[in-house]
């Protein structure tokens, strides 16, 4: 049995005609509704809906030169931080009528090139990116063709557009600053690859508090990973057992929260017991993180805030000719809970 096709959405001619007014006012309806009487509008919304009218956003999207799209393409689809960074934009988009493409880099910088192109392609109003390298000259090249774009989570020096992120080396200071205030002499740094910024940051931030207490600098260990996920936390744990116990550290401070329940889970696995043999203290304070087997002591980051905050910067310099670049930076705080406290 051959099924029907669907007839076409009704014209905006076929509107006009039903309603009986102009092409004009219809337009008028659907861009300018202040400049049409309460009466004809509402006539024109009760033709469109008895004819199923659906608007040609394409058609509209040609005319003005840009999509009514934002587009954020984010470092690691797996890391709720992320996705919660999404939602921010995704807020503040919606809240100017506009859809949000989601891409995600996986940290290659190949795909990451491949999503950049599609979407100059497309045309969206704006950009916002977590990239795998925040001074790669493809993010110049865009900004220089004229496509809003703002970096998120990252610091861009040099002012060519706006960036936004958390202070990374107070985070690390603040992680590792609890941990001293804990009684801790030798504590783990468990994160990488240190050619991620984040992670370089929230390192120099436990080594400044590390060398503001006086402690030994050989004391504080760099367990360094792969990658930021819970299999390199499992990967992690299993080089902290093998420690001597005399030597061990009693405490790690991981670069996220996903490294952390990864040695918290090898660390429960061999009997370390948290936090009586090994505090642990994550990073992003993401949902799963109090709700952990161990409730899990974590830097937060205001995760939404940082997105809502890319997206009015990237709105504001697609929509206003006076728009000035910034670099706006938000402040971490710790969350203590009992992965430390006992």
């Amino acid at each position: 049995m051959v099924s029907a096709r669907q007839p076409l959405s009704a014209s905006v001619k076929d509107v006009a005609a039903a309603a009986g007014v102009s092409l004009g006012t219809v337009s008028n309806v659907l861009n300018r509704p202040d400049r049409v009487t309460a009466a004809t509008r509402e006539r024109v919304e009760r033709a469109m809906a008895d004819l199923g009218f659906v608007r040609n956003e394409s058609a509209r999207s040609l005319r003005a030169g840009r999509t009514r799209t934002l587009a954020y393409v984010m470092l690691d689809a797996s890391n709720p931080f992320f996705t919660d960074v999404a939602q921010g934009i995704e807020r503040a988009a919606e809240g100017a009528e506009m859809s949000l493409f989601l891409c995600n880099s996986d940290g290659r910088a190949t795909r990451e090139a491949t999503h950049l192109e599609h979407l100059e392609q497309q045309r969206v109003q704006g950009i916002l990116i977590t990239p795998v390298e925040p001074d790669s000259s493809l993010l110049d090249a865009i900004a220089r063709r004229g496509t809003p774009l703002v970096v998120v989570d990252r610091i861009r020096k040099g002012g060519e557009f706006c960036s936004v992120a958390v202070d990374d080396v107070l985070g690390g200071r603040l992680a590792v600053e609890h941990l001293i205030d804990r009684g801790h002499r030798r504590v783990a740094f468990v994160g990488g690859p240190l050619s991620i910024g984040q992670v370089t940051d929230r390192y120099e931030g436990a080594r400044q508090a590390w060398a503001a207490a006086g402690l030994p600098e050989e004391d504080l260990t760099l367990l360094a990973v792969d990658s930021l996920t819970a299999a390199s936390g499992r990967s992690a744990g299993e080089r902290l057992a093998g420690i001597p116990s005399g030597r061990r550290p009693t405490a790690a401070f991981c670069a996220n929260d996903l490294v952390a329940f990864g040695l918290l889970q090898q660390a429960t696995s061999v009997g370390l017991r948290v936090p009586d043999q090994l505090s642990i203290v994550g990073y992003d304070d993401i949902d799963f993180a109090a709700a952990a087997a161990v409730p899990l002591t974590s830097v937060r980051q205001p995760r939404q805030e940082l997105g809502r905050a890319a997206a009015e910067l990237v709105l504001d310099e697609a929509g206003n000719p006076a728009h000035r670049h910034q670099q706006v930076m938000f402040t971490p705080e710790l969350v203590a809970r009992a992965s430390t406290l006992g």
